[in-house]
């Protein structure tokens, strides 16, 4: 939904109140589910989509109607009221709208009984995903309902259903809640066909028929996808398999001799139902992208990597590579042709307003329009069934389609057909824009497609001269999105740009470091947005960025700004539900000042970091967020400020890890080894269960060398990292695991150990400890770059012992309070050998 339409203008809610304009009333009313997903949604289309005048409706107050016939009060308030006229009376009422929110499938039997006892003869139940269209027939002293295929327009007939001329058919604002309830209904309904990849490929061939009806039906004639009131399922069905033979000769490029409209006759009169008003040609180019995205996104799971691009970050790619009509564009990893339909429709937006300009006819514009899709877009996916949903999709929206190829972009031209060698050649490209497949599953170990890539080979790092010189071994395998990077590059001409969606690893950890060096071997890094790890999710949790390449050679040393920005919201949340937050428009907003030269407000939303800043490649945005200097620097006059990796320099401090002793070794013994989890609050809480045996205790005691006063944080996991605990007389018998760093000062009057965990312990570390962990496979690490955090020391020294006295005396309380929770528990059962000082949370029964 744009942002500027009047559907996403009547549903948007108030931050402050909670409260949202009603799109009838115009009154402010409260924003529950039920109000956002389906009142308001419905009510709009009631006035955009079949016209009905909106002095005709009523939501607020509601409308009542009654609950018995003996019912004076009416006690029923019906959610959407139409009415024949504008004066709002009941043998006036003409329509009842009953709503319910998205996880609510009740309500029909209410819908019925406000139908029985009013005037109105129509009624329509919508959750924001369903919808059911119901008509009250009366009769021999009896009231009953048959299901219809919709409602009539205004100015239309029950009758009139059904009957439309090709002239008569509407565009509509949102089609997507169509989309949505065509979907649902056909998971739950749809006769031996449950999967989401077959009811996609349902839908596109009943699109593609209504696409065809459209253009191939004369103004005046009724049109061929259409269900009329009382008209049996089976010649609905039967009209537009009949007509879907003709589309099948039309389009052989999109489908094979002999496909067929699989779909029952109760499930095919139903999509024709909910479709058939609208003029799918006419709509503007979002509203069916919308709805395209709506159906067949579902269908992508991510079985093999294919994960539908969010739309956001689609407009965030084409913003960034800035297409014109006379550029070559590519997608080798098109999928369903997201990031193709996104720079098209970018392209014909420059045609339609040169060719305004210039005075030309409609019929001129939409010409040059489909030549640029013609010429200029191209797109290959190995998948057929996401190679044919982007000939769809192409179609759909005017053309393109013949651009569209199911290969495999990482092997060998030779391997292709014919035609596809011919219209992608290597150097071929302006543009490249592609979210390539990722995934730990999805490695390549062909070793003949791993031989053509220089990133299939083993990479080995010189010490001499600090960077990595490919070796002439082929690598064991490689993941596809390493493989397509290199391939991408190879479809540009030597001053192509590219937009890539890549896993955000790949641009920061040092096993990774190789690929970055490739790259600047080829190419500038001109921006970097980081995405939040919602992104993909509920699918995947991998943590992406958006980077944007010009490739040029011979700029190794050259000097030139990056365009950095950090997404926190995405538009939705971790299950996939939408929310009200998105930064990516933001960010597109400081893209284009950065593009023209402004002054940024510089934060996270937008900010430029000089090529010559970059340490050791690290190329992420979180790394160099200058919020966190700012914040850092406003600090200096009252704080010394002291990097960790200065303190070990100067025989201050030792820092080292833990050791992993294998689970085999839980639970052989009372000795506490403790874990990430385990440290907590600045407390170390061993798990009895895991335990190990004082044999091996003996063996990594001197190794690990564990004291009171020493602190234990946290390096490696997910949410865990940066958590610190100090060493006290209760838990100083440990072993701790690798991924664990232990910091022993070893000066306490230079270094007091309380002081330093609360300098580790204050916001401004844990945000550089943040911005300085990155995401390995699906954890978190802070490696080595502990060195760089930077401690603010308060230069009062009055204020220093202050602070460490406070730490002191709170681990002192924690002491005692672990000591009398310990004695209380042992009292309900004295015992002979009770000791209070000993841990016996520790103790492992039976050993």
């Amino acid at each position: 939904m744009k942002e500027d339409s009047p559907e996403a203008q009547a549903v948007k809610v108030d931050a402050d109140t909670g409260k949202v304009i009603d799109f009838v009333s115009r009154r402010s009313v409260q924003a529950t589910p039920e109000e956002i997903e389906a009142v308001q949604p419905f009510a709009i289309q009631l006035v955009q989509d079949y016209g009905y005048p909106v002095e005709h409706l009523q939501t607020r107050p509601q409308w009542h109607v009654k609950a018995s016939p003996s019912d004076t009060k009416k006690k029923y308030p019906i959610d959407i009221a139409v009415f024949s006229s504008p004066t709002h009376a009941d043998e006036n009422l003409y329509i009842v709208v009953e709503c319910k929110q998205k996880n609510r499938k009740d309500g029909r039997a209410q819908l019925e009984d406000y139908l029985r006892l009013s005037r109105a003869n129509l009624g329509v139940w919508f959750n924001g995903n369903q919808r059911l269209f119901l008509q009250k027939i009366e009769g021999a002293g009896k009231v009953q309902f048959q299901v219809i295929p919709n409602i009539p327009r205004y100015g239309q007939r029950v009758e009139d259903i059904g009957l439309y001329q090709r002239q008569s058919l509407r565009p509509t604002h949102n089609l997507r809640a169509v989309f949505r309830a065509i979907r649902n209904y056909l998971a739950a309904n749809a006769v031996g066909m449950t999967r989401d990849e077959s009811l996609a490929q349902q839908i596109i061939n009943i699109i593609f028929c209504k696409i065809y009806d459209e253009r191939f039906t004369k103004p005046s004639d009724m049109v061929r996808i259409r269900a009329g009131v009382g008209e049996p399922a089976s010649a609905v069905a039967q009209r537009v398999k009949t007509l879907f033979s003709k589309v099948v000769e039309q389009y052989d490029d999109v489908f094979d001799k002999g496909e067929t409209i699989g779909l029952d006759d109760a499930s095919v009169a139903y999509v024709v139902g909910e479709i058939q008003q609208y003029s799918l040609v006419d709509c503007d180019r979002d509203v069916v992208a919308d709805a395209f995205e709506t159906f067949i996104g579902p269908s992508l799971k991510g079985a093999q990597g294919q994960f539908f691009t969010p739309r956001n970050v689609v407009r965030l790619v084409a913003e960034l590579v800035n297409a014109s009509p006379k550029d070559r564009v590519i997608d080798p990893a098109c999928g369903s042709g997201g990031f193709l339909v996104e720079v098209m429709r970018s392209m014909w937006a420059q045609v339609e307003a040169s060719g305004n300009e210039l005075g030309w006819p409609e019929g001129e514009i939409d010409s040059e329009k489909q030549k640029v899709a013609i010429r200029n877009i191209r797109g290959i996916d190995k998948d057929s069934f996401l190679a044919k949903v982007a000939k769809a999709y192409m179609a759909v929206l005017g053309d393109g389609r013949g651009g569209i190829f199911c290969e495999n972009s990482l092997v060998s031209p030779k391997e292709w057909q014919s035609r596809a060698r011919e219209e992608v050649r290597r150097g071929g490209f302006n543009i490249v824009v592609t979210n390539p497949p990722f995934g730990k599953k999805l490695k390549i170990d062909d070793p003949s497609t791993l031989a053509m890539y220089d990133l299939g080979h083993k990479w080995t790092f010189d010490r001499k001269q600090k960077s990595y010189t490919k070796s002439s071994k082929i690598s064991d395998g490689q993941a596809p999105q390493i493989l397509f990077i290199e391939h991408c590059l190879n479809l540009l001409d030597e001053q192509g740009r590219m937009g890539i969606v890549l896993p955000e690893s790949m641009l920061c950890n040092p096993s990774h470091r190789y690929i970055v060096e490739y790259i600047l071997s080829r190419a500038r890094i001109r921006a970097v947005i980081s995405m939040p790890e919602e992104l993909f999710q509920p699918y995947t949790h991998a943590k992406t960025a958006v980077v944007l390449l010009d490739k040029t050679t011979g700029i190794q040393d050259s000097d030139y700004p990056i365009f950095m920005a950090l997404a926190k919201w995405c538009g939705h949340d971790s299950r996939g539900h939408e929310i009200p937050y998105d930064d990516l428009p933001e960010i597109i907003d400081r893209y284009r000042q950065f593009i023209n030269g402004e002054e940024l407000p510089f934060d996270h939303l937008g900010f430029i970091v000089n090529s010559r800043e970059i340490t050791d490649a690290i190329y992420l945005p979180k790394y160099y967020n200058p919020e966190l200097a700012q914040r850092l620097a406003e600090l200096s006059e009252t704080h010394e400020l002291v990097k960790l990796g200065d303190l070990a320099d100067k025989g201050l401090l030792s820092v080292t890890t833990g050791h992993e002793v294998g689970k085999l070794a839980y639970g052989t013994g009372p000795i506490p080894f403790i874990r990430t989890s385990d440290i907590a609050n600045w407390e170390i809480k061993g798990d009895p269960k895991h335990g190990v045996s004082k044999d091996i205790y003996e063996t990594y005691r001197g190794r690990q060398n564990v004291e009171i006063g020493d602190i234990l944080m946290v390096r490696d996991g997910t949410y865990l990292v940066g958590t610190c605990a100090m060493v006290t007389e209760l838990d100083s018998r440990i072993l701790f695991q690798s991924h664990i760093l232990k910091f022993k000062s070893l000066n306490h009057e230079e270094l007091d150990p309380h002081l330093l965990l609360a300098l580790l312990s204050t916001p401004i570390v844990k945000e550089q400890i943040w911005s300085k962990r990155f995401t390995q496979d699906i954890i978190d690490t802070l490696g080595g770059r502990w060195r760089e955090l930077v401690l603010p020391v308060p230069k009062s020294k009055l204020q220093r012992d202050l602070i460490a006295q406070h730490v002191d005396d709170a681990i002192g309380m924690r002491i005692d309070a672990r000591k009398m929770s310990r004695k209380a528990v042992m009292e309900v059962a004295p015992h002979d050998d009770f000791d209070p000082t000993v841990d016996y949370d520790f103790l492992v029964i039976g050993k």
